[in-house]
């Protein structure tokens, strides 16, 4: 079977990804797939910076808020789904594109990572993050190895991303990465990924960016759209409200915090999601990167190497 070419656009939030994948779909005849975890969900569209009505007029969007705000989502369920996405696209003769920044999503299924049934827990994602921070590389490293030892070998302790994406397969699946990438292999993926990133090359401008995003949120109703979470759900659920963008105001809501000091919590959660998004990202030597504070044109940058790799 002939594989089908798939392009990617991936990189931090805030970085013009959902423009970028319009112009693609509009100029290369495409339709867009979601590769964003907090996108799938219902309810939640101003704090996810889901495309809006009018952008998705001018383009057919999938994977976009078409799950319940109190359910879990498995990698399981979004690469199945995705891949059924793009043999759809496919079949109508247009182009699939990938538009999101959630690596686990982008990775499991460019890579054709098999994932078990077991539930997609934002907390451990967290959590394992939160480690990496507190403890460094060298320690999370030893924990890897111990669970999967084939893989710590092959690891430096800088390279993070990989350490947390091991850790987290095993504990998401209960299986380890070597064991995935045993079976990864033996089930070859039909898609061939073309992998576009954007992305700061001067780090402040995105956080400044981000907290200029997150301040028109604020004026396009996001407090009253978490608050409607929170009425309905609070905090006893393992949905939507794990992602970042609602619970950081839940402090407000219990009186616990002011708004102000509850929004300067969720710049900062963004502003470190952001980050750890770059960590993950920047290894795979398989994206081709435009740095946005040092082009006037996106759209031209991508297209140069869209020609190229699709041709």
């Amino acid at each position: 079977m002939e594989k089908i070419k798939t392009v990617f656009v991936v990189g931090p939030t805030a970085c013009g990804k959902t423009g970028l994948g319009i112009e693609i779909a509009n100029k290369f005849d495409g339709e867009i797939i979601s590769a964003d975890s907090m996108q799938i969900y219902k309810g939640m569209s101003i704090a996810s910076a889901s495309p809006t009505k009018e952008e998705q007029a001018r383009a057919t969007h999938h994977l976009v808020e078409f799950v319940e705000y109190g359910e879990s989502y498995t990698v399981a369920d979004y690469v199945a789904v995705a891949k059924k996405k793009i043999l759809e696209i496919n079949g109508k003769g247009k182009l699939p594109i990938v538009v999101g920044g959630t690596g686990l999503y982008i990775n499991s299924l460019a890579d054709n990572i098999e994932f078990s049934k077991e539930q997609t827990d934002f907390k451990l994602r967290e959590r394992l993050e939160q480690e990496m921070e507190e403890k460094g590389g060298e320690k999370m490293l030893e924990l890897l190895s111990e669970i999967d030892c084939e893989t710590a070998r092959t690891l430096h302790p800088n390279n993070k991303r990989r350490i947390l994406r091991a850790l987290e397969i095993y504990y998401l699946t209960g299986v380890t990465k070597s064991k995935q990438d045993i079976i990864s292999k033996q089930n070859e993926s039909f898609i061939k990924p073309v992998m576009i990133g954007i992305t700061y090359r001067d780090r402040q401008l995105l956080y400044k960016k981000i907290e200029k995003r997150i301040d028109l949120m604020i004026e396009n109703g996001l407090v009253d759209e978490a608050r409607t979470a929170y009425n309905k759900f609070g905090g006893s659920f393992t949905g939507a409200v794990q992602a970042i963008g609602h619970k950081e105001l839940f402090g407000y809501f219990n009186g616990e915090s002011t708004l102000e000091e509850s929004v300067e919590i969720l710049k900062r959660s963004t502003r470190r999601y952001a980050k750890r998004q770059m960590t993950w990202f920047s290894k795979d030597e398989r994206i081709h990167w435009i740095y946005a504070d040092e082009t006037s044109d996106i759209f031209y940058q991508a297209s140069k190497v869209l020609r190229e790799e699709l041709s």
